[in-house]
């Protein structure tokens, strides 16, 4: 069964922004065993809303008899710095003034937030990593950390993600901070601050990550008699109640921030510099229904990471696509390792 465990940093961590935490954990999970020379290392990136744990919501790869078995790899996740799940976040105590944080956090960045898994990771003792993964804001990480650290990463697996957020994507986030700022009671001091507004902004927040097709498919009504309390309005308060029932508002805000600053070619140049620091055998995942993430993003990625592999989830859920289309990205996961055991082409010339 996967193992929890808490890393605990003590000493200063330097920011991108200027500002330093004082010191911070991580809550992480391990599933499987470290072998002899540690090559058998798979780290797991969530996404904006997830946890350590990523057998809740990526059983399908990660478990006995699945592509990540236990049983020949030592996989690994860390809640992201500022999660709440664990790690040092909004809700956490200052050390400094023996309160919670609340909106005094500072903004992080998704390098910050590898920064301190680059220190696990050295914690852990693991200096290669077999496959890094991630999906979403998860896979913005995974990629500035394949950047970061290009010697310890021998694969990435990039899903459904991109190099710089959108305008489009920021554009999204904002909005559902909006609907955090307009609940009255996100100015005040308390662990539930902002929450009524953070479900309306989760229910924003699922027009981006699903599509046309599935709530067509899902939530259309049967009937034709209805004028109200259709299946389509219930189901966005659901979703809203749901969150709330597990996050804060202070950790949505902070991660959404993340995610907007997310931009690989910042103090490097540009983007296509940025890219030619991997060494990462890579392969590129997008789902052709994503409205989010678009595929384009995926594809432009690929053209520019020379030897890297693509490959094209077909789902109607959107962006959350990459997460119910668990055996298609196994599938191509498992076509992307295969691939590096067939013998190069080669052309004898014929005389």
């Amino acid at each position: 069964m996967p193992e929890h465990f808490v890393f605990h940093y003590q000493q200063a961590l330097q920011l991108e922004s200027g500002e330093q935490l004082p010191g911070f954990q991580l809550a992480y999970t391990t599933y499987g065993t470290p072998n002899q020379d540690n090559s058998n290392v798979i780290w797991v990136c969530h996404a904006l809303t997830g946890s350590s744990d990523f057998t809740e919501w990526w059983g399908g790869l990660f478990g006995e008899g699945k592509l990540f078995d236990p049983e020949n790899w030592f996989i690994v996740c860390a809640n992201t710095l500022g999660g709440c799940y664990g790690s040092t976040g909004p809700l956490s105590i200052n050390p400094n003034t023996l309160k919670p944080y609340f909106h005094t956090f500072p903004q992080l960045t998704n390098r910050d937030v590898v920064a301190a898994f680059d220190l696990l990771r050295v914690h852990l003792g693991i200096g290669q990593i077999h496959t890094l993964i991630g999906g979403s804001l998860g896979g913005q990480q995974a990629l500035e950390w394949a950047i970061y650290r290009p010697e310890v990463m021998q694969r990435l697996v990039h899903v459904a993600s991109n190099a710089r957020h959108s305008a489009w994507g920021i554009a999204f986030n904002e909005t559902q901070r909006m609907a955090i700022r307009q609940d009255p009671s996100w100015e005040l001091p308390t662990a539930d601050a902002g929450m009524q507004g953070l479900k309306t902004a989760r229910a924003i927040a699922m027009l981006s990550y699903r599509h046309y097709k599935s709530y067509d498919a899902t939530q259309q009504e049967p009937g034709c008699d209805k004028t109200d309390n259709y299946n389509a309005s219930s189901y966005q308060v659901y979703q809203g109640e749901k969150l709330s029932g597990r996050f804060n508002a202070y950790t949505y805000w902070l991660l959404s921030k993340a995610m907007d600053s997310h931009h690989i070619g910042r103090g490097r140049g540009s983007v296509a510099i940025a890219l030619q620091k991997l060494k990462a055998r890579t392969l590129f995942v997008g789902v052709d229904t994503d409205l989010l993430f678009p595929v384009q993003e995926q594809r432009a990625l690929h053209e520019q990471v020379s030897g890297s592999a693509f490959s094209l989830l077909h789902s109607d859920y959107g962006h959350d696509g990459f997460l119910v289309e668990e055996a298609q990205l196994a599938a191509a996961i498992q076509k992307f390792y295969e691939q590096e055991l067939k013998p190069a082409f080669t052309y004898e010339r014929q005389v």
